[in-house]
């Protein structure tokens, strides 16, 4: 089957069309070694979840890779206080 352009979902390389995200992708390894924050913020359609799911993709054989979805308000503040809360036991 021919590759095509993608639009309505996920990419997956073998089926669409794809932009080459290696550069991207070592910049992003650089600071992730570095123990760096980066954002990853664009509009609708840009590439943001590809992105992250080619970061995980090109990290594995050297990180423990998590994916977390916070899309409910719930969820997120749920999994922050834990988060402190384990923090605060293990620091103290």
């Amino acid at each position: 089957m021919a590759r095509y352009f993608n639009v309505s979902a996920a990419c997956k390389p073998e089926l669409h069309y794809m932009v080459d995200f290696t550069d991207r992708l070592k910049q992003i390894r650089s600071m992730v070694d570095a123990w760096q924050y980066f954002t990853i913020n664009r509009a609708r359609q840009y590439g943001k979840t590809m992105t992250l799911r080619a970061l995980g993709r090109f990290l594995k054989e050297d990180y423990l890779v998590i994916s977390l979805d916070f899309q409910k308000e719930m969820s997120a503040a749920k999994f922050c206080n834990e988060h402190a809360r384990q923090c605060l036991r293990s620091h103290f």
